[in-house]
C-alpha cells in the first residue's frame, strides 16, 4: 500500500526529483493526493492592500541601462570606456585612431578621438551594443560633437551599414566642420522593406583626406513618447504592462559603487549628455550616466509610478565607509539636495535647477531609502549613520518616510536600534523549494503595528546554488517555469500580508543576453528583440489582478496549493490567485462564504508548463498565460489546476 504523504512532504518529494525523472517516479512522489480545498471569507475585509504593493527595482547591471532600456545605440560615445584605446571603435580603410587628451571636448570628457584619414572612404566604425538595431522605415537621430584640422571643412558622412560595408541601410551628412568644437544633429532614415538585423555598424567617414576629432557620437532610435535622451520602446511597454506603482532607483550596488568616489553622484548625471562624465559601474563596465536622475524621474512619470529614492549613506562595496559625525555631514547634504531636486519648489536652489532642466513641477516623493544592504558594513556603523540621516531628513521633510536597508531577515544586532525606521527593506534570493516551504507562514509572526515592510529585492532560482555562485555563469539569463512557481508562491505570501508589506519588487529586472553578470532576470533582450520570462508573466498576472481588500483564506489540510485572495471594494470583483507546484493536475474545491452572489461564469488565466520550460529570443511565447472560462453554479465550486501552474480566477458579482 502506498503511504499517504503530507502536502509539504509530497511537494518536497517532487522537489528532490531531477527534471528528467520518469513518469513512475513522478507518480510515486504525488500518489494518494487528497482533495484540495480553499475557504474564502468574504464577509469582511481582513486588511487593506497597499496601493503601492507591486513595483519595480532597477540598477545598472547586465547592461540594464547602457545597452538596454536607455536607448543610446553608440557604445563608448565619449571615449571613456578605456584610458588606453578607443574601445568599441575601429578604423575603416586607410585611417588611424588615437585618444587625444590635448583636444578635450570639455572638463567632463577630457579625451577626444583623433581620426587621421589618408584617403577617400576612410573613417571610423562603432560596434554598438552588439550591433545596431536596423528596422525598416525608421528614423535615427544622430548627435556629433566634432572639429577638423585646417584644410578640411567637410562633409562628414554617417552611415548604418553591414560589417563589410557592402550594404548601406541609412546615410546622412554633416555638411561643414570647423576648427572649433561644434554640435551637429542629423537624421538617418531606413527604407521600407529591409529585413530587421543587428549585424550592423555605424561608420563616420570623409570623401577626402582629413584629420577629424570626435568628442561625442550619439545615435538614438525612436524612443518612448519620443523623449530626447529617452528609453527603448519595446522594453518600456513591457514595464508599463506590469502596472507598477513605484520604481526603486538607482540601486542596488549601483548606488554605492565599489568605492566612495565611484558612488552614484546624482548631480553629475544632470544636464546635456556631452557634459556628463559617467562613472565606473560595480558590475565590470562603465556607465555613461545617460540614465541620470531626471531620466529616472521621467521614467517613473511615464509609468505613472512613484519614485522610491535610494540615498547614498556612506558605505561602498569594497568596505569603504564614512564615519558618523562631522565626516558624514557632506553626504547628508548631498541627500538633502537630491530630495530638493526631486520634490522641492522652483523657488529652492535645486528645484530651480530641475525647472531649468525642463520639469518645473515637483515630482511626488513619499519614501527614501538610506543606503543599500548595509548589513555588509563590517564596521557596524549603520545604526549611527542611519540615525544621522533620518534626523536630518525628518527635520527638513517630516512627511517623508525613511527606509532602513537592514530588515528582519538579518540578525537583530545588525538592525537599526537607535531610531525606529518607518520601513524595513528585506531581500530574499531563494530556491523555489525554500520559497514553497516558507511562504505559507513567513509573515504570520510579524508585528502588524511595527514598521512597514518593503521587500526591495527578491527572486526564486531554480538551481541548487545561489545566483552569485560561479556555477551560475553560462546558465540562461532568464528563469524557467519552476522558478516562476517559487516566485508566485512568494508573491501570494506577500499579498496576503499586503496591509503591512507595503511594497515589493523582483530583482534584477533586465539582462542583455550578450553580457550579463547575474541571473535569473525578469526580462531578456538583445539589440532588436525582447521577451518576458515565465516569472515576468507570473508577476504580470499578480500585479494586474489585485483588489484593495485582503480576504481571509484557509487552505484545507492535505493541499499543496498556495495562493491569495483580494477584492475590489468598488466593483466587488474577487481575484483568486493559486499556485500548484506539483507535476500533476489538482482539483481544488473553493468555498466562498459571504459577499455578493457570483456571476455564473468566471474568467481564468493560467500560466502552465513543464518545470524546465522557458522562453527565449527564439521562442518568446513558449510559456505565456492562457485565458479561459469556468462555470460557477454556486458559492462552492471546483477549479482544476494544471500541473506546475499559476492560475488567476476573476469572480465577478452578479
Amino acid at each position: 500500500m502506498t503511504p499517504r504523504l503530507t502536502p509539504l512532504l509530497r511537494c518536497l518529494a517532487w522537489l528532490s526529483l531531477p527534471l528528467t525523472a520518469s513518469a513512475a517516479d513522478v507518480t510515486a512522489a504525488v500518489s494518494s493526493t487528497p482533495v484540495a480545498t480553499l475557504s474564502i471569507d468574504a464577509t469582511a475585509s481582513a486588511g487593506r492592500v497597499s496601493p503601492l504593493h507591486y513595483g519595480l527595482m532597477t540598477e545598472e547591471i547586465n547592461h540594464c541601462y547602457d545597452g538596454g532600456l536607455y536607448a543610446e545605440l553608440v557604445r563608448n560615445r565619449t571615449f571613456r570606456d578605456d584610458d588606453k584605446q578607443p574601445a568599441h571603435w575601429s578604423a575603416v580603410h586607410d585611417a588611424t585612431l588615437a585618444l587625444d587628451r590635448t583636444q578635450p571636448l570639455n572638463a567632463a570628457n577630457p579625451a577626444s578621438l583623433r581620426v587621421d584619414i589618408r584617403a577617400s572612404g576612410g573613417g571610423v566604425a562603432n560596434t554598438g551594443y552588439w550591433g545596431f538595431p536596423v528596422t525598416p522605415s525608421t528614423r535615427y537621430r544622430a548627435t556629433v560633437h566634432a572639429k577638423a584640422a585646417a584644410g578640411f571643412t567637410g562633409p562628414l558622412t554617417l552611415s548604418l551599414q553591414s560589417p563589410d560595408g557592402s550594404i548601406v541601410y541609412a546615410r546622412a551628412k554633416i555638411s561643414r566642420l570647423s576648427a572649433d568644437w561644434q554640435a551637429h544633429e542629423v537624421t538617418l532614415r531606413t527604407a521600407r522593406g529591409i529585413t530587421p538585423t543587428t549585424d550592423t555598424r555605424l561608420v563616420l567617414g570623409t570623401e577626402a583626406p582629413a584629420t577629424v576629432w570626435l568628442g561625442l557620437v550619439s545615435l538614438f532610435p525612436p524612443t518612448w513618447k519620443d523623449r530626447p535622451n529617452g528609453l527603448r520602446r519595446d522594453l518600456m511597454q513591457m514595464l508599463v504592462d506590469l502596472k507598477p506603482a513605484f520604481l526603486r532607483f538607482p540601486g542596488g550596488n549601483y548606488l554605492e559603487g565599489d568605492t566612495i568616489d565611484s558612488r552614484f553622484k546624482w548631480w553629475e548625471t544632470l544636464g546635456p549628455i556631452a557634459e556628463r562624465p559617467g562613472h565606473p559601474c560595480p558590475w565590470g563596465y562603465r556607465s555613461t550616466d545617460g540614465m541620470g536622475l531626471l531620466e529616472f524621474l521621467l521614467w517613473c512619470e511615464d509609468m505613472k509610478a512613484e519614485p522610491v529614492l535610494a540615498l547614498y549613506a556612506g558605505y561602498s562595496l569594497r568596505g569603504d565607509y564614512v564615519k558618523p559625525g562631522p565626516d558624514l555631514e557632506p553626504f547628508i547634504k548631498e541627500a538633502l539636495d537630491e530630495i530638493e531636486y526631486v520634490s522641492g519648489p522652483v523657488t529652492s536652489t535645486w528645484g530651480a535647477r530641475r525647472a531649468a532642466d525642463g520639469h518645473p513641477e515637483p515630482f511626488p516623493l513619499r519614501y527614501v531609502e538610506i543606503g543599500n544592504e548595509d548589513w555588509f558594513d563590517k564596521s557596524g556603523s549603520y545604526d549611527a549613520r542611519y540615525t544621522q540621516f533620518q534626523d536630518a531628513i525628518k527635520a527638513r521633510h517630516p512627511g517623508l518616510k525613511c527606509i532602513s536597508s537592514i530588515g528582519n531577515e538579518q540578525p537583530a544586532q545588525k538592525r537599526v536600534q537607535s531610531r525606529r525606521p518607518d520601513v524595513l527593506d528585506e531581500h530574499y534570493y531563494r530556491k523555489t523549494a525554500d520559497f514553497l516551504k516558507d511562504s505559507p507562514t513567513h509573515f504570520d509572526s510579524y508585528d502588524r503595528s511595527g514598521p512597514e515592510i518593503f521587500v526591495g529585492e527578491w527572486a526564486a532560482h531554480e538551481t541548487a546554488f545561489p545566483p552569485w555562485d560561479k556555477q551560475s555563469k553560462g546558465l540562461p539569463a532568464t528563469p524557467n517555469q519552476w522558478a516562476a512557481i517559487g516566485d508566485a508562491a512568494w508573491m501570494a505570501a506577500m499579498e496576503r500580508h499586503s496591509d503591512f508589506v507595503t511594497m515589493q519588487c523582483y530583482a534584477p529586472l533586465f539582462a542583455n543576453l550578450n553580457d550579463y553578470q547575474w541571473r535569473p532576470d525578469l526580462i531578456g533582450y538583445d539589440a532588436l528583440r525582447a521577451y518576458g520570462s515565465p516569472s515576468y508573466h507570473a508577476f504580470r498576472l499578480f500585479s494586474t489582478h489585485v483588489g484593495d481588500e485582503i480576504l481571509k483564506t484557509t487552505f484545507g489540510a492535505g493541499t499543496s496549493v498556495q495562493g491569495s485572495v483580494t477584492r475590489d471594494s468598488r466593483s466587488g470583483l474577487i481575484y483568486v490567485k493559486l499556485v500548484n507546484p506539483l507535476p500533476a493536475a489538482q482539483s481544488l474545491r473553493i468555498d466562498l462564504a459571504g459577499g455578493r452572489p457570483l456571476a455564473r461564469t468566471a474568467r481564468v488565466f493560467t500560466l502552465a508548463a513543464a518545470p524546465d520550460a522557458t522562453n527565449s529570443l527564439a521562442a518568446p511565447a513558449k510559456v505565456v498565460p492562457v485565458a479561459s472560462k469556468l462555470p460557477v453554479s454556486s458559492p462552492s465550486f471546483t477549479c482544476d489546476l494544471a500541473p506546475t501552474s499559476v492560475t488567476v480566477l476573476e469572480l465577478k458579482p452578479r
